[in-house]
């Protein structure tokens, strides 16, 4: 047995329907683990899906959890366009969570810019974290799944010593960063629920970096880096400059994650002020197929795992970690789709057979 490239482009229909076809394909898959741990799975998948969308408090509460995944989406999109292989957005995240959460505490900044001043503080925070991989990558060749990933843990223990030292309530002991001003809360759409302004950021910056990919020279630039870095180069395209921007582009993305959970969501810095977004980003952008507009369904399908596992465990036997191995054999799922989009599967002995 052995892959071969087809020969033929893929239709765009079939292009469409691969993404549909691995969520399926995740589902099937997760209904026969519901099934070994004791539950019906027509009725647990039905808990969630009345959890995550059925009525307001649940349908709001699956869009704001999407809006961080959303832009975890968009910051593995962003690099992986151009083959910067982002493993590190879970820690520029805490970046921007850490940033916008000092900055949002400061007594001395007018009221009216604690807001900008988070976000922009945010996004800045994650572009400079995401920089320094792409630098060690241009400059010293040094492999950027392996530094990404390491500053993950960097930031995770710088934040944890943050929590367990400066930042520690001196009253409770508890380790949180101190409550940010309430001038620098997310302001809310709906009375009564999480819809913030962390959502609209996400959703605006779908618009922005689907527009910045379809329609502008750095957008096409980062097309040709990614599909063909020698040939970009040969092309008098600058690859160095185009790497290093679609990296400083991504970590401001994610940063910007980390603000929409400080400001409209925790209001302080917690521990677990990031659920892994960062890496379940990756998986959004997977799911998408690399294609902005497609974030925003991939985005709202693990915001609806999430929400759902939740009510699902608390009605049946099933653990919530089901929503976990869910992300997980949909993002297997969708490589394995992606693999057959471009290959055709040969099996050697059958043709032999047959000539024969």
């Amino acid at each position: 047995m052995r892959l071969v490239a087809r020969t033929r482009k893929t239709s765009r229909v079939r292009e469409a329907m691969l993404p549909v076809a691995a969520v399926l394909a995740s589902l099937v898959i997760c209904g026969l683990l519901i099934l070994i741990a004791g539950a019906n799975p027509i009725s647990a998948f039905g808990i969630m899906v009345s959890a995550a969308f059925g009525g307001k408090f649940a349908l709001t509460e699956t869009l704001a959890r999407s809006a961080p995944l959303i832009l975890a989406g968009l910051a593995a999109l962003v690099a992986l366009r151009t083959r910067f292989w982002n493993i590190g957005g879970e820690g520029q995240i805490l970046a921007g969570a850490m940033a916008s959460a000092w900055i949002g505490a400061l007594p001395n900044l007018p009221a009216p810019l604690l807001i900008p001043c988070m976000i922009v503080g945010a996004a800045l925070a994650g572009a400079a974290l995401a920089a320094l991989p792409a630098t060690l990558k241009l400059k010293l060749g040094v492999d950027e799944v392996v530094s990404t990933l390491m500053l993950n843990f960097i930031v995770m223990y710088v934040m944890m010593a943050l929590l367990s030292g400066p930042w520690k309530d001196p009253l409770t002991g508890w380790t949180d960063s101190p409550d940010i001003l309430p001038a620098a809360e997310f302001p809310t759409f709906w009375r009564g629920t999480r819809l913030h302004l962390g959502v609209l950021i996400a959703f605006g910056a779908v618009v922005v970096i689907g527009v910045m990919l379809s329609r502008t020279t750095f957008g096409l630039s980062m097309k040709i880096v990614g599909e063909n870095p020698k040939a970009a180069k040969h092309a008098g395209l600058n690859v160095a400059r185009v790497t290093l921007f679609a990296a400083l582009v991504s970590g401001a993305l994610a940063g910007l994650a980390g603000a929409g959970e400080v400001g409209g969501t925790q209001f302080q810095v917690i521990a677990s002020i990031s659920s892994g977004y960062g890496y379940a980003g990756i998986v959004v952008a997977m799911l998408a197929r690399l294609s902005p507009a497609g974030v925003i369904p991939a985005a709202l399908f693990l915001a609806a795992l999430t929400t759902g596992a939740d009510e699902m465990s608390r009605q049946t036997s099933v653990p919530f970690f089901i929503a976990d191995a869910m992300q997980g054999i949909s993002l297997i799922a969708v490589l394995v789709a992606m693999t057959l989009s471009r290959y055709e599967i040969k099996f050697d002995s059958f043709e032999r057979a047959s000539r024969s």
